[in-house]
């Protein structure tokens, strides 16, 4: 058996999501770090769950297919999290990518997610 992922801390939890979603690697990051009952804002609405989270992946994947993220600002503080980020893809790109995060018990419980893709 494994270490207990319910003892990482928000640092440790938000730098694991962002290396596997770097990665692509989507459905690690969910298993791994993303609560069963995660609640996530985006422009396109409220998701709830693992479900809903994979719905957003691969939204963003059909928006920037196979993109290299570049993460500008990363701050964490207590069981908070925020990121800036960039991206750019063969034909779109993001330039203003920003999310939050609450992070418990090893779980990202809260997210709110922004970004627009524009055409280059």
């Amino acid at each position: 058996m494994g270490p207990d992922l319910r003892l990482r801390s928000t640092e440790e939890v938000f730098d694991d999501h962002l290396r596997l979603a770097n990665e692509h690697n989507f459905e690690a990051d969910i298993e791994r770090n993303v609560s069963p009952d995660i609640v996530v804002f985006d422009r396109r609405g409220i998701f709830h769950g693992r479900e809903g989270v994979r719905e957003l992946a691969l939204l963003l994947e059909s928006e920037l297919p196979n993109a290299p993220y570049i993460y500008t600002t990363r701050m964490v503080e207590g069981r908070f999290a925020f990121l800036e980020w960039t991206s750019e893809a063969e034909h779109t790109r993001v330039r203003d990518g920003a999310d939050s995060f609450v992070i418990e018990d090893g779980w990202i419980i809260a997210q709110t997610i922004h970004y627009t893709v524009e055409g280059k």
